[in-house]
């Protein structure tokens, strides 16, 4: 870094590796000698850039140095860092240990099922805290590759919770017109079923067959409401039939809270995770 002498206020910029800059903070520089730091980084050298405004003198770099240097089990524990995050872990393993449910049976999705009792868990929750936002949601979509663990059968944790969903995703509505819908269902067949709860289907020669939503045939002249989250509304996954919303609400809250509090209020009303497969997506025969 280059830092230059100069008798007024210097505004100096910062460029991070991409490509952002930031505006780190505006101090006095009286009557000091121009100096150069090298700038090294752990594994790879990343581009840093100082830029001085009214600098009156020009420095060109005359070389520079890689260094590697290797993170791994031959460094020696740093026991004034160990000693200054202690207290923080143990807050934060106490939280993420804190129980907040049971689950009667383990929930599992298998690659190859249409349906699956996690799948199930999450779409249910989903609807169900939808609807306590939204009281007109219709059903729910998720998908299979968004949930990042099982859980066994037992207690549930805040820990597990993250793991399960440790993305900072949303939960938005989405009014779609009945086309789309059907689109959506078509996304499902193909893809071998994803999480869903108030609609059910038939997945027949990879299309989708059959395709009701609340107990009611899809009517395609018809608006319906649903519950997912801002990474699929925004076209992640590859989902079809998201695309053109009628109209979109951010709700602003985040999923993995959600059903914190969801797996939270079951517990609180006496219940357990007691998920099942209900045949909400089934395989012709």
């Amino acid at each position: 870094m280059i830092f230059c002498s100069y008798s007024k206020v210097h505004h100096y910029l910062y460029l991070n590796h991409t490509g952002v800059q930031k505006q780190l903070l505006v101090f006095f520089i009286r009557h000091m000698q121009c100096f150069s730091v090298n700038v090294k980084s752990t594994g790879h050298i990343l581009p840093f850039f100082l830029l001085l405004v009214s600098c009156s003198r020009i420095f060109v770099p005359s070389g520079n140095e890689y260094r590697q240097y290797a993170i791994n089990n031959d460094l020696p524990p740093d026991s004034s860092s160990i000693l200054y995050y202690q207290p923080y872990k143990k807050q934060l393993d106490a939280e993420m240990s804190r129980i907040v449910g049971y689950t009667d049976a383990d929930l599992t999705k298998p690659a190859a099922a249409t349906e699956t009792l996690l799948g199930n868990f999450f779409a249910d929750a989903l609807l169900a805290e939808g609807r306590r936002l939204y009281p007109d949601a219709d059903f729910s979509f998720g998908t299979k590759g968004g949930l990042r663990r099982e859980l066994k059968q037992g207690p549930v944790t805040i820990g597990h919770i993250f793991e399960l969903m440790p993305f900072e995703n949303d939960l938005v509505i989405l009014e779609l017109t009945g086309e789309s819908v059907q689109q959506l269902a078509a996304f499902i067949a193909a893809t071998g079923g994803q999480p869903v709860a108030g609609l059910q289907m038939t997945i027949s020669g990879g299309e989708a067959k059959d395709i009701r939503i609340a107990n009611a045939p899809l009517d395609l002249l018809k608006t319906y409401h649903l519950v997912t989250y801002d990474y699929l509304a925004n076209g992640g996954d590859r989902v079809k039939g998201l695309e053109y919303p009628l109209k979109r609400t951010n709700s602003g809250k985040k999923v993995r809270e959600l059903l914190m509090d969801y797996v939270s209020r079951q517990t609180a009303e006496g219940k357990t995770i007691h998920t099942q497969t209900d045949g909400r997506i089934t395989t012709a025969q």
